[in-house]
């Protein structure tokens, strides 16, 4: 943890106010709802509310401060003078009570961010074993009968498996999606039954120690119309160029367009209407992104989601995502739960 605070550090124009619950458990392993760390030349402060106090003293290399419950407002009486603050996420009333105090708050943006991107060995550890509990459970999943339950059976059967096989929690709502459900990229689990010879999107994740795995895969439920079979093997040509393009060096926009235009040149690219895929660590979505709006470049040791999709109004869709980790050579594929189409009952 001291590391990763010289390197904040050696980034700093100003001392930083760290309000992100994210970014603080990354830099100093403290978990609140209500904190926030103030990094200085020579100390960090962890200031948090009654509630966290003991929890905060026994924060290694830091000095903690008990605040009052209203955090901002009791900042600003104690700081003074220019500091910079995450301006993605610190609200306008935040702002304005530092403001009010006599501070001068300068926005800054993913410094620690930009850090968190490349993950550290114990890091790639626990989102490794995340996904090795996706897979394990989409596993055990795809052995049950889909047809005649609804979405929200199915996604709260899947969560399920996930706490049998170790999942901590899972990292984001699970999304099931059949039939015309599945043409929406980010549908939520409805009362909609499963019928037969559809499409079923299952997009779901698990935490372990704070850090997420993303994996999607779609399944069948019985021969499906030659429209949808067709997408399928468009999408998993297409998923396979992305994770070949999915290299150090790499720009988003590169990787993107390498799954994008097998997808494009099958005539499929207006059903692709989202990016590549994203990073993935303490935050389901964070960087770098893939996409063609990215500004960012990949490097070693990046985690990031590989995951076109092809969605077809009123028929259904596709989408297959694996989470990887960025080597010099291949990348390391997390998720293995086959991507061959698997028809279920």
């Amino acid at each position: 943890m001291t590391d990763r605070l010289e390197r904040l550090r050696a980034s700093l124009e100003e001392p930083l106010l760290v309000s992100s619950a994210a970014n603080i458990r990354y830099l100093v392993g403290f978990a609140s709802s209500n904190a926030a760390l103030f990094v200085e030349p020579e100390r960090t402060l962890l200031f948090s509310d009654f509630r966290y106090a003991e929890a905060g003293r026994s924060v290694e290399g830091v000095e903690f401060v008990e605040t009052k419950r209203d955090l901002f407002a009791d900042l600003a009486d104690r700081l003074s003078g220019r500091i910079g603050f995450e301006g993605d996420a610190v609200t306008y009333t935040q702002y304005a009570r530092l403001h009010a105090g006599g501070l001068e708050p300068v926005a800054r943006h993913e410094l620690v961010e930009a850090l968190r991107a490349v993950k550290d060995d114990s890091e790639l550890e626990k989102i490794q074993e995340a996904g090795a509990i996706t897979s394990e459970a989409l596993g055990r999943f795809a052995a049950e009968r889909f047809t005649g339950r609804t979405e929200k059976e199915l996604a709260w059967r899947l969560d399920e498996l996930f706490h049998d096989v170790g999942g901590v929690s899972p990292a984001f709502e699970t999304i099931v999606a059949a039939g015309e459900n599945a043409a929406r990229p980010h549908s939520r689990p409805t009362d909609r039954e499963v019928g037969p010879g559809e499409t079923v999107v299952i997009d779901a994740a698990v935490r372990v120690d704070g850090y997420c795995s993303d994996c999607t895969r779609t399944f069948a439920t019985g021969p499906l119309p030659e429209r949808l079979q067709e997408a399928y093997a468009v999408c998993l040509g297409g998923q396979q160029a992305g994770l070949d393009g999915v290299r150090p060096g790499a720009s988003g926009v590169e990787a993107d367009a390498a799954a994008r235009s097998v997808i494009e040149a099958a005539g499929f690219g207006d059903e692709f209407g989202h990016g590549l895929g994203h990073g993935v660590g303490l935050d389901v979505h964070e960087a770098p992104r893939l996409s063609r709006e990215s500004h960012d470049t990949l490097a070693t040791g990046n985690v990031v989601t590989v995951e076109p999709g092809i969605y077809l109004a009123g028929l259904g869709g596709i989408r297959i995502e694996d989470l990887v980790v960025v080597h010099d050579g291949e990348p390391e594929i997390l998720t293995t739960f086959t991507k061959e189409l698997v028809t279920v009952s």
